[in-house]
């Protein structure tokens, strides 16, 4: 008995990697808006009103991208734009 990865196994770990993707992006946004907010505080002298805002925004953004996340491979409701991205760059992968 072999104890190795066959072919379906890798083809999993592709639709993984897709999907490690956009939790890349969910850290990407949450540390794009925070230090922007941090920055224009520095720059603007109004600590901490935008880092505070660029937080919210930075957490409102992550929870968007989870709720993509949640939606792609259900068949009742339709995938937002990242969702239907990321479904079709999953379906490309599988069909290798």
């Amino acid at each position: 008995m072999s104890q190795g990865f066959g072919p379906e196994d890798v083809k999993d770990f592709r639709a993984l990697g897709a999907v490690s993707g956009l939790g890349c992006s969910i850290v990407a946004s949450l540390v794009i808006f925070i230090v922007g907010g941090i920055f224009l505080d520095q720059f603007l002298s109004t600590t901490p009103i935008l880092t505070l805002i660029g937080v919210v925004i930075g957490l409102v953004a992550a929870g968007y991208q989870l709720y993509e996340l949640t939606l792609i491979n259900r068949k009742d409701r339709e995938a937002g734009p990242l969702g239907r991205k990321l479904g079709t760059q999953i379906e490309k992968r599988r069909r290798k």
